[in-house]
């Protein structure tokens, strides 16, 4: 992934054309709507959030393979940062400092090659990272001498570290494969219209709580809408990885479309259990970093474990 590849790129390329026209399209119609006199300023302001961020987003992989994985970094970084906010965790800079070291490391097994093959992402330390990182957590209260409310402590900065931090940075790490584009672009694309899917669905058939404790907006009804898009998606981005076979497609339609709504659920008992509605303002319209990313922290892994397993990461 470099600047001079992404811009000869056939797959970069049609991304930001298919990307660039919704974008166009959707805005014609909220000014059709706010025209006839419709109340779209909600979703006005999710608009302009996405207007700021496609182009982040697309101009860091534009950059290359480095800037995406430092990119997907800070997005972890952010996120852990947010999560720590609101469970009480940041207030130890200890543990979080810990914490924003090892998604640090994570970016930098991430960038360099592979000792002993040469390859680009040091693959055997990225994967092996958490059992070092959960170690060292372990150990600070004994650092300090202290046994009084750690284990809560701990408890917090490791799935911190596990969840917002290892799980999520497999996005960054597909950067070294041969698909980097398809595969990093395709998650990107179809993360979202599984999200918009949920809601769409959900809105206009949902008539049973898929999990009323948890998001007491979510339907079974908008779920299985969800699956169904994903499970499209593939198929109209095939090039997104030429090299898949039919039952690829279905496979990996059906990680996005159950793991990213895995991932939001997720959040949501999060933050139903410390009692706030979003983990941030940061995005206008889109809530924080947490809000926007949530959906992606199931994906990434899985997508990069099974592809894997099927076809390499070479």
């Amino acid at each position: 992934m470099t600047f001079s590849a992404a811009i000869s790129n056939d797959i970069f390329l049609t991304y930001v054309m298919v990307i660039v026209g919704l974008l166009a399209v959707a805005g014609l119609l909220l000014g059709l709507m706010t025209a006839l006199g419709k109340n779209v300023s909600s979703v006005w302001r999710t608009y302009r959030g996405w207007l700021v961020m496609v182009p982040l987003v697309l101009g860091t992989i534009l950059l290359g393979r480095t800037a995406t994985i430092v990119g997907v970094a800070l997005l972890a970084m952010f996120g852990f940062k947010e999560f720590a906010r609101a469970t009480g965790l940041y207030e130890d800079w200890w543990l979080t400092g810990l914490v924003y070291l090892a998604i640090v490391l994570l970016g930098v097994a991430s960038i360099v090659s592979d000792p002993r093959l040469n390859y680009p992402g040091w693959f055997g330390l990225f994967i092996t990272l958490p059992a070092y990182v959960a170690a060292a957590i372990l150990l600070v209260p004994i650092l300090r001498n202290r046994s009084k409310g750690q284990l809560q402590q701990v408890a917090l900065a490791i799935v911190g570290f596990l969840y917002f931090g290892w799980m999520f940075s497999h996005l960054g790490f597909l950067a070294n494969t041969n698909y980097a584009y398809g595969y990093i672009l395709y998650l990107v694309f179809a993360v979202e219209i599984n999200d918009i899917a949920a809601f769409t669905c959900g809105k206009l058939f949902g008539k049973h709580k898929l999990r009323d404790n948890i998001s007491p907006n979510k339907t079974i009804e908008g779920a299985i809408g969800a699956v169904f898009v994903s499970l499209l998606v593939p198929w109209m981005l095939w090039f997104s990885f030429p090299h898949f076979e039919p039952w690829d497609l279905v496979l990996v339609g059906l990680i996005v479309g159950i793991g990213g709504q895995l991932g939001d659920l997720v959040i949501s008992y999060i933050k139903r259990d410390i009692g706030i509605k979003d983990m941030g303002v940061l995005i206008q319209g889109h809530g924080g970093i947490l809000d926007r990313i949530d959906s992606m922290i199931f994906v990434a892994p899985i997508f990069f474990h099974v592809i894997r397993w099927i076809h390499g990461i070479r």
